[in-house]
C-alpha cells in the first residue's frame, strides 16, 4: 500500500486528490498550513474508514517542511500541489507580490524535493508529481507572474526527470486548464492594479474572449484532475506531461504543433481578440 504526501489539501485539487488516493487504498498525508480547514477530509476518514492523516505544512518554511516529512516517514508518492497566483499586468505588479508567488510555487517545491528525494534515492523508488498549469505551457496576459512561476516549475521538473530517472524515481507534470475550484477567487490582485489602470479595459476584453473557448464558460469538474494525478502515478506507459481539460488539451496541442507566429494568429482568431 503506497504512502502519499500531498501539499495544499485544504481545497480544490489537493483535497480531491487526497480523497481519491485514499479511496484507492493508499495511506495519505494530506497537508495544509491550517489543519482546521481539513474538516471534510476528517469526515470522509471517519465515515468511509479512509487512511488519511492531516499534517500541518507550510511549503514556504524550511522547518515546517522537514517536520512534516519526518512525521510522514517513508513517502512513495509526493504530490506538489500547493500554489497560488496573482492577477494583474506585469508593469503594475510589485516585487514582493511576484516573490510571494515564486516562494510557494517554485521554492516551496524545491523545499519539498530536498526533503523527500534523498529517501527515494536510497530506496531507488518513488514518484514525484508536480501540479503545473496550462499557464505553464502558454502564458496568458495579466497572469504573467503566475505563468512565469509555472514555466519555472516546468523547467525544474524536466531537468529533474533526467536527473533522478537513473535512481528509479519518476517525475510527472500535471497541466490543468480551467476547472471549477476556488483558485480563481483566492488568487491575489496586484495592489496597484485597479479600475484606473490603462490595462483594465484590455484585461476585461481578454477575459470575456477567453470565456468563449471550449471548456472555459462552464469550468470542468476538478475531480478529473484528482483522477489524472492518480492515473499518472499508476500509468503503465508513463509520460512526463499530462494536459488535463478540454481547453488545456486543445491549446496545448496547438502550441506544440505551431511556431510562435502561427500560434498567436490562431489564438487571436479563435478568441476574436485583436489589438
Amino acid at each position: 500500500m503506497a504512502t502519499v504526501l500531498i501539499t495544499g489539501c485544504s481545497t480544490g485539487f489537493g483535497k480531491l486528490a487526497a480523497l481519491h488516493f485514499a479511496r484507492k487504498g493508499a495511506t495519505v498525508y494530506a497537508t495544509m498550513r491550517d489543519t482546521s480547514k481539513g474538516s471534510d477530509l476528517l469526515e470522509a476518514k471517519e465515515t468511509e474508514g479512509l487512511a488519511i492523516e492531516l499534517l500541518e505544512l507550510d511549503v514556504t518554511d524550511d522547518a515546517s517542511v522537514k517536520e512534516a516529512v519526518a512525521e510522514a516517514g517513508q513517502i512513495d508518492v509526493l504530490v506538489n500541489n500547493a500554489g497560488f497566483g496573482t492577477h494583474g499586468p506585469i508593469e503594475e505588479t510589485d516585487d514582493d507580490e511576484a516573490k510571494a508567488v515564486f516562494e510557494t510555487n517554485v521554492f516551496g517545491v524545491l523545499r519539498m524535493l530536498r526533503a523527500v528525494l534523498p529517501h527515494m534515492r536510497e530506496r531507488k523508488a518513488g514518484t514525484v508529481v508536480n501540479v503545473s498549469s496550462l499557464a505553464g505551457v502558454v502564458a496568458p496576459p495579466f497572469e504573467g507572474i503566475y505563468a512565469a512561476s509555472k514555466w519555472a516549475l516546468e523547467a525544474l521538473t524536466e531537468a529533474l526527470h533526467y536527473e533522478v530517472h537513473p535512481f528509479g524515481i519518476r517525475v510527472v507534470l500535471i497541466e490543468p486548464g480551467a476547472f471549477a475550484t476556488s483558485f480563481r477567487n483566492s488568487r491575489g490582485e496586484a495592489r496597484r492594479y485597479g479600475e484606473g489602470s490603462p490595462y483594465a479595459e484590455l484585461d476585461q476584453r481578454f477575459d470575456e474572449a477567453l470565456s468563449k473557448l471550449p471548456g472555459r464558460a462552464e469550468r470542468a469538474d476538478p475531480q478529473l484532475v484528482a483522477e489524472k494525478v492518480y492515473d499518472a502515478v499508476n500509468d503503465p506507459e508513463p509520460k512526463m506531461r499530462y494536459l488535463v481539460g478540454q481547453d488545456a488539451e486543445m491549446i496545448g496541442a496547438l502550441r506544440h504543433q505551431m511556431d510562435d507566429q502561427q500560434f498567436e494568429h490562431t489564438v487571436r482568431q479563435a478568441l476574436d481578440f485583436w489589438d
